[in-house]
């Protein structure tokens, strides 16, 4: 059931590249044929079952000790969906005249495919190819159909990510070479029988990775550079989804192996994430690029999902993954609205833009979007990121209180640079550069409308999303599942 996930968009991408004419339709047909087997596991799901459901175990490449094993728990679930989801979001959102299309629409199956496996593998030689592998379409369609300056970001981008995955590539064979194991089998009681300074040594090869991958500072440099130069419906994957890798990892690994290590490293986790959380919301603050501004955020958001892991509680671990999920819908909401004002004025500048907001000549739908992006992004009560930083901050106190407090200031800060962006940009009169603008049609209109209603369903029933972890979680961290689901459900 699982391998379908993984099959059906590589024979899809094989027939884009094959297939001359309607890529863009085949392509989001079986983006479309992803997604609806995605829900249909939804639906199959066992929500008591906290274990790995659906599981696949082939042997691969035995002298390695490669095996193809997946499966789906509560923690990989949710992203798998938003993957899928905004895998449709992203094709239909691209430029119908695109250049190349069927090279651009292979490399997005592509991409889904790769992703999905990250998500999936139970294996870890399993899960850093298929992190790896998505290292190619992304570089390509960013080195392609990016900006003036794509060939800088894009290798960039390569450098920072490939240095990642050979942190964990060195992690995954510290832990087969120093438990004697012939097989790199996800196993936790292996990597906890190891002695700590061996768990305190390949942990640290593993927050560093993933730290790139986030990115924390002052891994982040690559980030605001991809996103200036990648197409709008790259940054959408790749704020959405590509960074959820490494928060994933950070759950999946650092925790599930190495709990007790974990535990030593926790308090000054949180002080990276106090640091990340500032400085992101201080960067953000200083642009004058919508695109950057919105980049420069997700580093500062990142950071909470680092101190909500760190806290290490039922609470907090659910926490993290609403935040991933909200992270994922809102700044792939607050990249298309971007990228529609830039399609039609040709400037992110917002020293530049003003009045977008006018009923008359400016884009008051695409300007509304953008309104509750950004609300949501700054956590105003009803949308699912008060939900999930409102979260955070409950499960960290009582861990953390004097970082909890100190990375609520950048819950502050995000108003702030979202309210500078929003009064420069869209309100006031219609600036006269920008003037005589094209109108929106509704397709343009159409993905980010979609992400806008899914950030408010979740905010009014987060429950929707916590329930696929909850048993996971309790799994994870040892705690009864009524726990998990009475603290996140406020019962």
């Amino acid at each position: 059931m699982l391998s379908i996930l993984l099959i059906v968009p590589l024979l899809g991408a094989l027939a884009v590249a094959c297939l001359p004419d309607r890529t863009r339709s085949i392509a989001f047909a079986v983006s479309f044929v992803v997604l609806g087997w995605t829900v249909f596991l939804l639906t199959q799901f066992n929500l008591s079952d906290p274990g790995m459901q659906f599981v696949e175990n082939y042997t691969w490449i035995d002298t390695l000790g490669l095996s193809y094993r997946v499966g789906l728990d509560g923690l990989s679930l949710p992203l798998l969906a938003l993957n899928s989801l905004l895998t449709v979001m992203a094709i239909y959102s691209s430029d119908e005249k695109i250049e190349r299309p069927r090279l651009y629409y292979t490399l997005i199956l592509i991409l889904n495919a790769a992703v999905s496996g990250v998500f999936l593998a139970q294996d870890l030689l399993l899960f850093f190819i298929a992190y790896e592998l998505e290292l190619i379409p992304l570089y390509l369609l960013i080195a392609i159909w990016g900006g003036q300056k794509r060939a800088y970001a894009a290798t960039k981008f390569l450098i920072y990510t490939a240095l990642s995955g050979a942190l964990l590539l060195a992690a995954f064979l510290g832990l087969a070479w120093f438990g004697g194991s012939s097989s790199f089998t996800y196993d936790p009681a292996l990597a906890q029988a190891l002695p700590i300074g061996q768990q305190l040594l390949l942990l640290g090869a593993l927050l560093l990775g993933f730290g790139i991958k986030m990115p924390l500072f002052p891994f982040h440099t690559w980030l605001p550079d991809a996103h200036v130069e990648a197409s709008t419906p790259i940054s959408v994957l790749l704020a959405g989804v590509l960074l959820k890798l490494a928060t994933y990892g950070i759950l999946r690994f650092c925790v599930g192996l190495f709990p007790e290590a974990w535990q030593i490293a926790a308090p000054w986790l949180s002080y990276w994430a106090i640091v990340s959380v500032l400085y992101g919301a201080l960067m953000a603050i200083a642009q004058t690029d919508m695109k950057k501004m919105v980049a420069y955020s997700s580093v500062s958001h990142m950071g909470y999902i680092l101190l909500a892991a760190a806290a290490n509680t039922p609470l907090s671990f659910s926490a993290a993954m609403i935040q991933m999920v909200s992270h994922g819908l809102i700044s792939a909401a607050l990249f298309l609205c971007v990228g529609v004002v830039y399609k039609k004025t040709q400037t992110r500048d917002i020293r530049v833009l003003e009045g977008l907001l006018n009923p008359e000549r400016g884009m008051p739908v695409i300007g509304s979007l953008m309104i509750l992006g950004v609300m949501a992004s700054a956590g105003i009560p009803g949308m699912v990121g008060f939900v999930a930083e409102f979260l955070i901050f409950r499960s960290s106190f009582p861990v953390f209180p004097i970082q909890t407090l100190l990375c609520t200031i950048g819950t502050g800060l995000t108003a702030v640079y979202y309210l500078l962006l929003i009064n420069k940009a869209f309100f006031g009169r219609l600036s006269p550069k920008v003037q005589n603008l094209e109108s929106v049609t509704w397709r343009e209109r159409y993905p980010a409308m979609i992400l806008t209603i899914a950030i408010v369903l979740f905010g009014l029933q987060p429950g929707w999303i916590t329930r696929w972890s909850e048993p996971t979680i309790a799994a994870t961290l040892h705690h009864p599942p009524a726990i998990v689901a009475t603290v996140t459900r406020g019962n």
